[in-house]
């Protein structure tokens, strides 16, 4: 492990995601899965998310598209503060998951409009 890359990698994480998610994650870590909790940090946000050839604001819009094409809505949501974090408004928000809907397909679209307001109602409570 590059010490140096997996310390800015938990840096970008807990900017982007938040220390409340981020300690979750580390504090459930255990002897089967810390290794995988180490290649998040160190490769997903310490080699990519440090990387600033992009914003966090794009890096944002780029794994909101992925994550959606994927169907995988959890982390979606998850990326979605994030992306809320790093900036994007609602209406910045509103037109990806347009676009998102319309090449990825309405139910889709119709999950992440779902996440989208579970979301923005979480981050007016907080």
């Amino acid at each position: 492990m590059d010490r140096q890359l997996m310390d800015k990698g938990l840096a970008a994480r807990r900017a982007v995601l938040g220390d409340e998610y981020v300690d979750r994650a580390m504090k459930n870590a255990d002897d089967f899965n810390k290794p995988f909790q180490e290649v998040v940090s160190e490769y997903c946000w310490g080699l990519c998310w440090t990387d600033e050839t992009l914003t966090r604001r794009e890096r944002s819009i780029l794994n909101l598209g992925m994550i959606a094409a994927l169907g995988k809505m959890p982390e979606f949501e998850l990326h979605l503060r994030g992306a809320l974090r790093n900036g994007l408004t609602k209406e910045e928000l509103r037109a990806v998951l347009i676009q998102i809907a319309v090449y990825c397909g309405i139910p889709v679209g119709v999950d992440c409009f779902r996440a989208a307001k579970n979301a923005f109602a979480e981050a007016k409570t907080s």
